[in-house]
């Protein structure tokens, strides 16, 4: 049985707020890890029951976070944390942008292949995946590990090192402003 996590308790709870930007993307980051720890579970749960009402719904939980939050945090990176680090101009700090940028695109496509996948076991339409299915899923999971730790590891703290109080909190403000 797939052990219930509901998405809005996920969301709903960051573990920061918007008054402290650089701890509330990586609260996103805690996130992401859950999801897709929840994706795992699925796939395991299709395996030994199929697209039965669990499966449905943490289906749709995975899609619900992929389509509405993971966007808005790249665009919080897009918007907030690359550009100071491109501008900079340091070589390897631009190289790992530039990486961190291809692997948003690369997220953004592979996540399309992967929502159609999700879709389908959401809506019943298959009990079991493919692997053709698992590569697509595989190819989309296989992204995180890396991109996450360059982020944390590198983009963040050389971002933050180079934002003051006015900065941060213009930077938060923008943020809640564009979720409204």
């Amino acid at each position: 049985m797939i052990q219930p996590i509901r998405l809005q308790s996920l969301v709903a709870a960051p573990a920061a707020g918007f008054e402290q930007p650089f701890e509330m993307l990586e609260a996103c980051h805690e996130r992401v890890h859950r999801m897709l720890a929840l994706l795992a579970r699925l796939r395991e749960h299709l395996r030994a029951h199929g697209a039965d009402t669990q499966a449905q719904q943490a289906a749709r939980d995975v899609m619900r976070y992929f389509d509405q939050a993971a966007p808005q945090h790249h665009q919080d990176e897009e918007l907030h944390v690359f550009p100071p680090l491109l501008a900079q101009g340091d070589p390897e700090t631009v190289a790992v942008v530039a990486r961190l940028q291809q692997d948003h695109l690369q997220m953004e496509s592979r996540w399309g292949a992967a929502r159609q996948v999700l879709a389908l076991v959401a809506e019943g339409r298959i009990n079991a995946l493919s692997a053709e299915d698992e590569a697509v899923l595989d190819a989309f999971t296989g992204l995180y590990g890396a991109h996450i730790e360059a982020e944390e590891g590198m983009a963040y703290p050389a971002a933050r090192a180079l934002f003051d109080e006015a900065a941060t909190a213009a930077m938060g403000e923008e943020m809640m402003r564009r979720r409204g």
